[in-house]
């Protein structure tokens, strides 16, 4: 039962991710005061355009997830003072972690320097400047690549269709990458055609063994390759193309204390996944693009195959006709085989049972470390009932330390916390991953709270993952014994 555990973990824990860099900015000066003698002219052109095109129009750009463009002055001016609020009580640029845990290369909160300049510019008139202030609107408004421009783009092979009456779905789409040496990618970026009803994406990593095994499985079956499965464990049932934990399913809330596995990716081993495969890169509201640190990449094997893991949603009866999307996936490659190779890895719990209308039901998953690795980032993962989440280590000298801590977990904006500097984590650490739930109808993002919850795919059920990648030294640059003796090295 335990290994069966541990498949079907591999198999359902993987549902959301992914990763984000945004540049920090500063307004062209420093405003003093709103009024007064010697104040600052403020203008939207000169002054507050920079901050919004740096910080903001990732999102707040046409057919986004954001709920309106803010690249003109046009679309900005009837939100002026809504922005001036939202930017001076912290609540945009969306920012969770507390940052007493932590210091990360992708802090999206502002400058107080910019929030200033906002407020000054809507306490003056909120006024549009000189057209010529106005700078050069960022490359991805336009369908341009944040990454820079990629080596090799790699696109689904037609449209898929998107209903308004259309249920959640889950539907893996295959691209051959027809590489003929293994690549390393430095950075990914995918481009969803339609993020209205784009919910995520997830790019696998199939080995062509691994593709063989499926084309194989699926002709056993007669069944169209990419169909999913509930798996053997019996925790699961499809719904659909939805997998979902059985209510009947054992229940443990703390994976700590239990013998029984229940759920995640080991740290530094070798358990990629024995369904999706290896996890290349993701998409979803606020991840943001896959950015590695110089001399640190993930291994993408020749003649590889991607596998698109698409939710699409038509979110309940908002869509009014159908709709298309064609997703495709951009990537830069290192330009030699890097000192660190990174693996994605995660702690993870997918036998809770979240009672109906308690307000605050704790969640924990542990993993311990088979090897030395360095963390270099985080992502925390759940659904709408998600409350907080923190991250923390258990050495093997006994100290226990908070890596990261988010007090207020938005389903919306699902960031991935980069570290300014990896985080050294020796063999045998305990991490201790420990979520807590509002199932209350407190929670107005509640889809129910009268209902027990379980483990699903569905944003109506839940998930608990502590997503991080971690890198060890890239093994096919480590010198053989033979090599190390000969050249010295230890």
């Amino acid at each position: 039962m335990k290994r069966a555990i541990l498949i079907t973990v591999a198999i359902g824990c993987l549902a959301a991710l992914c990763f984000v860099v945004s540049p920090a900015t500063r307004a062209s000066g420093p405003v003093k005061s709103a009024s007064g003698p010697g104040k600052k002219e403020v203008t939207f052109n000169k002054d507050v355009a920079p901050i919004l095109y740096s910080n903001c129009a990732e999102c707040h750009k046409p057919n986004d997830i954001a709920p309106m463009s803010l690249l003109s002055y046009k679309e900005v001016r009837p939100w002026a003072r809504s922005i001036r609020e939202k930017v001076i009580n912290r609540e945009m640029p969306p920012w969770s972690p507390d940052p007493a845990y932590g210091q990360f290369t992708n802090d999206h909160r502002l400058a107080q320097q910019d929030v200033d300049t906002i407020a000054a510019w809507v306490d003056q008139g909120a006024k549009e400047g000189n057209p010529k202030d106005l700078p050069k609107m960022p490359e991805f408004v336009s369908g341009g690549w944040e990454i820079g421009k990629p080596d090799v783009v790699l696109q689904m092979a037609e449209e898929h269709v998107v209903k308004p009456d259309d249920p959640d779905n889950y539907i893996n789409f295959f691209i051959p990458t027809n590489f003929k040496e293994d690549v390393w990618v430095q950075a990914a970026e995918i481009h969803p055609s339609n993020r209205r009803v784009v919910h995520h994406v997830i790019a696998f990593i199939q080995t062509p063994q691994m593709m063989a095994k499926r084309v194989e499985d699926s002709k056993a079956k007669g069944e169209k390759l990419g169909k999913r499965a509930a798996g053997g464990s019996g925790l699961f049932y499809l719904d659909g193309n939805l997998r979902r934990v059985k209510m009947d399913a054992p229940i443990v809330d703390n994976a700590c204390d239990q013998k029984v596995a229940a759920g995640g990716r080991q740290p530094g081993g070798n358990n990629e996944g024995e369904n999706e495969g290896m996890l290349l890169a993701g998409f979803a509201p606020g991840t943001g693009n896959t950015v590695y640190p110089p001399g640190t990449a993930k291994r993408l094997p020749a003649g590889s195959t991607l596998m698109f893991q698409m939710h699409y949603s038509a979110f309940r009866g908002s869509l009014k006709e159908a709709v298309t999307d064609r997703t495709s996936i951009g990537l830069i490659f290192a330009k030699q085989p890097p000192d660190k190779m990174v693996i994605t890895s995660a702690a993870a719990n997918i036998l809770f049972k979240i009672p109906a209308g308690d307000a605050n039901h704790e969640v924990v998953a542990c993993q311990t470390v088979p090897r030395d690795i360095q963390v270099i980032n985080y992502m925390p993962h759940m659904h709408l009932r998600g409350k907080d989440m923190k991250y923390e280590a258990i050495y093997p000298d006994g100290r226990r330390e908070t890596l990261l801590w988010v007090p207020k977990f938005s389903f919306n904006w699902q960031s991935v916390y980069w570290l300014k500097q990896p985080l050294n984590i020796p063999k045998g650490t305990k991490l201790i991953v420990t979520a807590h739930f509002d199932n209350s109808t407190k929670n107005k993002y509640n889809p129910d709270p009268t209902k027990d919850v379980r483990w699903g795919d569905p944003t109506y059920d839940e998930m608990m993952i502590g997503w991080m990648d971690i890198t060890i030294d890239n093994p096919m640059k480590t010198p053989k014994p033979d090599a190390a003796r000969a050249t010295g090295q230890k």
